[in-house]
């Protein structure tokens, strides 16, 4: 685990430092979390919302990090799970298909003023929008977040064969949609 994120585990587990250490947490990882969320649930008004429930989960949760993986890990597994969490419960509250879903993201890509300056982008996440979701969150911690197969591993609780067969998949089926439009 590194240093630093020892020195902010240490503040939050006393209680005369424990808001400076959680807030030392939330500005070390606050930025990358929102990023990796936002590229799952595209909008960003949903995004801060599930940032801020992630920073809840944390809050309640810190005390009992057995440190058994690094902590950037465990976030990211709090925020992938969150993610999923939130998508299944968009699609349960608008019990619209998975199809639907899928259109109504690409919807709010296409909307979205930071999509428009760059067209491969856009069009790249119109195609993200399109995986189904296991491959979404595997494409997207390995392109995006540059992961390594073994820390995806330890995150998603998957093997690293199934992973990077999931992110070639996924791959492909971007490059044909990319292709396609």
């Amino acid at each position: 685990m590194q240093s630093d994120d020892l020195v902010l585990l240490q503040q939050f587990r006393e209680p005369a430092t424990k808001e400076q250490g959680f807030t030392g947490i939330i500005k070390k990882y606050q930025e990358k979390l929102y990023w990796h969320i936002r590229r799952m649930v595209v909008d960003h008004e949903d995004a801060n919302d599930v940032l801020q429930n992630i920073f809840i989960k944390v809050w309640k949760g810190l005390e009992n990090f057995r440190e058994d993986s690094r902590l950037y890990t465990w976030l990211y597994r709090i925020a992938t799970n969150e993610c999923l969490s939130f998508i299944e419960q968009q699609k349960r509250k608008a019990s619209i298909s998975m199809d639907e879903v899928v259109e109504v993201l690409s919807n709010k890509v296409k909307a979205d003023s930071n999509f428009d300056a760059n067209k491969l982008e856009w069009k790249l996440q119109l195609a993200i929008q399109q995986l189904p979701e296991k491959q979404r969150v595997v494409f997207n911690l390995r392109y995006y977040d540059e992961m390594p197969y073994e820390e995806m591993s330890r995150i998603l609780d998957t093997s690293e064969g199934a992973l990077k067969a999931s992110y070639h998949h996924a791959a492909k089926k971007i490059e044909a949609f990319i292709l396609e439009h």
